[in-house]
């Protein structure tokens, strides 16, 4: 009889932990990030259109920064590139693009073709910066406030919904302009 019960409370418990899963209130672009209110992870790479210069996280110190993990294989990237453009025309806050598990001439087409939103890009090939940031894959977009502190993590394609809803107020409050 035991042999029958274990199975069956081990089954059960699986599909319990699946049903969970498929909770339709769990919004998965809103995973959090363990860095949501801590220092971001520091990174240093090469630049991607200048590989002999570096960039870390000191290009944005002590300014409100969106950092976006993208890359060429990445359909998100495409939906959400022509947004970034935008963004970089009308926003003040500065885009700094980390180009994430790719190959750098398909990169610097893609930016030459589709146009640069970034301040500038930094070129992780080896996935490192990506690991320390928690990344799971490209596109994600990481708000980071004033002091270094990672203020808003969004998954998947930024659009001009999650901009207005989850950026803006963030940025607002991060700038001071909002109590």
């Amino acid at each position: 009889m035991l042999k029958f019960v274990v199975p069956l409370i081990a089954f059960g418990l699986l599909v319990g932990v699946f049903i969970k899963g498929l909770d339709p209130e769990r919004d998965i672009k809103k995973l959090p990030s363990p860095f949501l209110g801590k220092e971001a992870p520091h990174f240093d790479l090469p630049r991607l259109k200048v590989p002999n210069e570096r960039i870390s996280n000191q290009a944005y110190d002590g300014e409100v920064a969106i950092v976006n993990f993208w890359a060429t294989w990445c359909v998100g990237c495409r939906q959400e590139h022509g947004f970034l453009m935008e963004l970089s025309r009308t926003s003040d806050v500065p885009i700094y693009g980390i180009d994430w598990r790719d190959q750098r001439e398909p990169a610097l087409q893609w930016l030459s073709q589709l146009g640069d939103p970034y301040v500038a890009s930094g070129f992780d090939a080896d996935s490192v910066t990506g690991i320390n940031w928690g990344v799971y894959g490209a596109p994600e977009t990481f708000l980071i406030g004033k002091d270094g502190r990672v203020l808003l993590k969004h998954l998947g394609p930024l659009s001009r919904d999650a901009w207005e809803n989850d950026f803006l107020p963030a940025i607002a409050a991060a700038e001071g302009d909002q109590p």
